[in-house]
């Protein structure tokens, strides 16, 4: 992508909405499961160009403590995934978005530990400003699509515990960003930047993350 690609303003809203506009995503029931959702919020770094929201959890958690993920959590009940979703971006690092910010929904991935989790992507704005809840975000990150197409990333890695590949997105130096997340995010850029109609549900976790 030239350098222009990369610059967050109207042209990029439009690339990206006409692009998750065209892809039919791939629901799936959650029948069994704990439903979840995400949000791929998209905002503007110090430079202008557009990032994802990505959040590094406390280490006081219960579950997952210290690991980067989407901002997100479980749908409570009578919630749509939409509204799940923004809620937990107010919740968690108090950004306040209505729906009409909503750009577009993936694909609903499955995960080791019995969750669903819908993914939905939304415009955060050139004045987004966001604060982390101390009781579960410890830093919040901006990953800015440049990194996100950075070459040799993704990275697939077989393990015997599974047929699924393990997807991690590499980020900076020596950081990785893991499935699930890191599966959703893949698709984030395939479809939302690239138009490509890539499918995740064949990409797996590392065993640490299926508890």
């Amino acid at each position: 992508m030239e350098d222009a690609h990369y610059r967050y303003d109207e042209a990029m809203r439009a690339r990206i909405s006409t692009n998750l506009g065209g892809f039919a995503r791939a629901p799936a029931s959650a029948e069994g499961l704990k439903h979840a959702a995400v949000a791929i919020a998209l905002v503007c770094d110090d430079q202008g160009e557009g990032a994802y929201v990505l959040t590094r959890r406390t280490p006081r958690l219960n579950s997952h403590a210290g690991q980067f993920a989407l901002p997100g959590g479980r749908i409570d009940e009578g919630e749509t995934p939409i509204q799940g979703a923004l809620r937990e971006l107010r919740e968690e690092v108090n950004l306040h978005l209505g729906e009409e910010s909503v750009m577009g929904v993936l694909d609903d991935y499955q995960t080791q530990s019995g969750y669903l989790i819908t993914p939905i992507v939304v415009w955060g704005g050139i004045g987004a400003r966001m604060e982390a809840n101390p009781d579960e975000v410890a830093r919040i990150h901006r990953i800015t699509f440049r990194e996100l197409n950075r070459p040799g990333s993704p990275e697939f890695v077989d393990i015997p515990e599974s047929e699924r590949p393990v997807i991690r997105l590499l980020m900076g130096d020596d950081d990785a960003l893991h499935a699930p997340s890191a599966a959703m995010v893949y698709q984030f850029r395939e479809v939302g930047l690239h138009g490509r109609q890539t499918r995740v549900a064949h990409l797996g976790e590392p065993v640490w993350a299926w508890r």
